[in-house]
């Protein structure tokens, strides 16, 4: 119990947080990332209860409405929560627990769960995150530039988080997030001034 933490980790659609964690959580025996439960469809290469828990709305709803949910948000017409219980469960095995939620889930997590530390993922750019978006051969241009609406209003919550990570090289990037997440002391923070450029021309 004494080694167990919280830790929010989050980021615009494009930011890389989902690498970043994953790697984190293969080489860090003790870390471990919640699965979140989601309404969306699965898409191909994801396996269910690993990437996420795949149900329906009736069933999520249900889940709503019996309290079951330390945090949920609606995305682009789907649902995505995180289960109180199953966090619960791994803060009392003493592991640190990483939650890949947007800043509203954020939010209300900090509000719920004292000790929790928030890090918020930046890209490098807005062309390099637009980039992204596309590079990934999914999505619409209207999609794309949807996601792009999403992000930047993901991004001017940055300030709300304990920490800022950019994610412009990944190992770097990945080196920042161990650090927060196991020797806080060793991080390096980014300069305010490098921050606030960034998030301005981030912002459009």
């Amino acid at each position: 119990m004494e080694n167990s933490q919280l830790f929010i980790v989050s980021g615009p659609s494009g930011s890389g947080k989902t690498s970043l964690v994953k790697a984190l959580v293969e080489n860090a025996p003790d870390v471990v990332a919640s699965v979140s439960h989601t309404t969306r469809p699965m898409r191909p290469g994801e396996v269910n209860g690993q990437d996420y828990i795949f149900i329906n709305i009736s069933v999520f709803k249900a889940m709503i409405d019996r309290g079951e949910f330390l945090e949920y948000a609606e995305v682009f017409g789907n649902f995505y929560g995180t289960s109180q219980s199953s966090v619960q469960g791994l803060l009392e095995k003493g592991c640190r627990v990483i939650l890949e939620i947007d800043w509203q889930g954020a939010r209300r997590t900090r509000q719920r769960i004292r000790g929790t530390t928030s890090i918020f993922i930046l890209p490098p750019s807005r062309s390099a995150l637009e980039h992204r978006l596309r590079s990934r051969g999914q999505d619409s241009d209207e999609t794309v530039s949807r996601r792009m609406r999403k992000a930047e209003s993901e991004i001017s919550h940055y300030d709300e988080f304990d920490h800022v990570v950019l994610n412009d090289e990944f190992d770097h990037a990945l080196h920042d997030l161990d650090c927060l997440i196991s020797c806080p002391e060793r991080f390096q923070p980014l300069d305010t001034e490098v921050l606030q450029s960034l998030t301005r021309e981030l912002l459009g």
